[in-house]
């Protein structure tokens, strides 16, 4: 039912980057519902229970698996969503499978064969970031491992290219090239503005260009837009300079809507 609906209209993964507390994640998830219901579009809330990629071993990385699926499961049943998680290692596909709707597979894994296969035999639906070393043809191989594995619930995700150190670039025909592998194409708009590693041990960015991704984007035809939101960014314990404001979220979705 949740992929039927990413296939046939625009749709929207959103939520803050990382479980900092339920409090977070029940004030984000409340206006995700709302802009869902407002729009009439599907909204699919996320939030990482591990970054287990930070640029300094010193960063925050979440709460776990155990009480970030607890986590995840009181937003279901408080708000009636659908969830999405990252997983970084084949054994969590199936504990994260029992509470989430939608695996994520992190852009820097994409290839890794275990994982993907891993996600794909829990039967949910499987989105795949695309690594900022590959085009987007390239991402009909990893797209091609979760079919294989006996999974057609795919989802491909562009989030810029690294041609430089400590920035990204987009470049918008990777989400028409992979759109012709006929599965549907969403927009990184947040992690794409990332300045990897470029502010003194952890990643920089500038949120300013969230809006013109999105927009640049849905001229490229995405299907679904992935947007990471906070009510206070500037404190927030991962990816800060990225997410969106929450209270600039409504005018963003009712642009792409």
């Amino acid at each position: 039912m949740l992929f039927e609906q990413m296939r046939q209209k625009p749709f929207f993964i959103l939520g803050p980057c990382v479980m900092e507390n339920q409090e977070l994640l029940y004030t984000v998830a409340e206006k995700v519902a709302e802009v869902g219901q407002k729009y009439n579009v599907p909204v699919i809330f996320k939030s990482s229970f591990d970054k287990a990629n930070r640029t300094s071993i010193h960063s925050y990385r979440g709460p776990g698996i155990g009480k970030g699926m607890e986590m995840l499961q009181n937003v279901k049943e408080k708000f009636g969503l659908p969830v999405i998680t990252d997983i970084h290692e084949p054994f969590q596909a199936a504990i994260a499978a029992e509470v989430v709707d939608v695996l994520q597979i992190p852009a820097f894994l994409c290839r890794q064969t275990d994982l993907l296969v891993a996600a794909a035999e829990t039967g949910k639906i499987v989105n795949v970031k695309k690594a900022q070393f590959l085009s987007g043809a390239d991402m009909f191989y990893p797209a091609q491992k979760v079919l294989e594995a006996g999974n057609t619930k795919v989802v491909l995700t562009e989030r810029g290219n690294m041609y430089g150190y400590n920035n990204l670039a987009v470049d918008f025909r990777n989400i028409y090239d992979m759109k012709a592998f006929g599965h549907p194409v969403c927009m990184d708009c947040t992690h794409s503005v990332q300045r990897p590693g470029g502010a003194g041990g952890k990643t920089g960015g500038d949120r300013t260009f969230v809006p013109m991704m999105a927009l640049a984007a849905k001229a490229f035809g995405a299907d679904g837009y992935f947007i990471e939101t906070h009510p206070d960014p500037d404190n927030a314990l991962s990816d800060g300079p990225n997410m969106l404001k929450l209270h600039d979220l409504d005018a963003l979705i009712a642009s792409l809507v």
